[in-house]
């Protein structure tokens, strides 16, 4: 079942984000990811989100997002961006076409 990167970042270092973003950009990809949404975070119709970009990654299944966050590649990108930007991220499970049940 698909699984999700979901992330939020404020980017603190214009050129060291492109510098990332050039490294952690194909290591997703040679994982299996596929970008879903990447952008700067549009006004919020409900509540607060204290980020200014949004990215969510589709991946083939959890394996695949662990094997990618610990790969060597994408371990030397999260060096890099260490103090140009403030970065949330969330994975998540797909869920099935019809839903997600509800408790009984």
């Amino acid at each position: 079942m698909p699984a999700y990167v979901i992330v939020g970042v404020d980017v603190l270092d214009q050129e060291a984000g492109l510098a990332y973003a050039a490294v952690a950009q194909p290591s997703i990809l040679s994982h299996g990811g596929r970008y879903l949404v990447a952008g700067p975070t549009s006004e919020p119709v409900e509540g607060v989100w204290d980020f200014s970009r949004l990215v969510v990654i589709e991946f083939p299944d959890m394996d695949r997002i662990r094997e990618w966050y610990d790969s060597p590649e994408y371990r030397r990108a999260r060096e890099m961006r260490k103090d140009t930007a403030r970065v949330r991220m969330l994975f998540a499970e797909g869920s099935p076409p019809e839903g997600f049940s509800l408790p009984s």
